[in-house]
């Protein structure tokens, strides 16, 4: 894809997939790299700062006799979304109204 992706859409995209269902990290980098040309070094530093800021919790699970680290929402998490999903629209809004020629100051 052309157009860069920021950390902080990265986020979003991350907590809109692990909204839906729990997921590894594997898993949600496939995902990610339907719109956004990603590296796993870079996804990994944001899942651990969605972490540590309480956005998701992790967990354990054998899988194939390989133990994989799940991603769960958190409510934080949720309210986070909720937040993004505010700033995005606006964005989008306002990009769209740039393009389409009703934006203008």
């Amino acid at each position: 894809m052309y157009y860069p992706v920021s950390s902080v859409l990265i986020e979003f995209l991350i907590l809109s997939i692990v909204e839906k269902q729990d997921s590894y990290g594997y898993e949600i980098s496939q995902t990610i790299k339907i719109v956004a040309d990603i590296k796993e070094s870079t996804m990994y530093p944001i899942l651990k700062k969605l972490e540590k800021a309480a956005f998701v919790t992790t967990y354990s699970q054998e899988f194939q006799g390989r133990k994989r680290k799940y991603y769960k929402i958190t409510d934080q998490g949720r309210k986070q979304i909720t937040f993004l999903q505010r700033e995005w629209t606006e964005y989008k809004n306002n990009i769209d109204g740039i393009i389409e020629g009703s934006l203008r100051k």
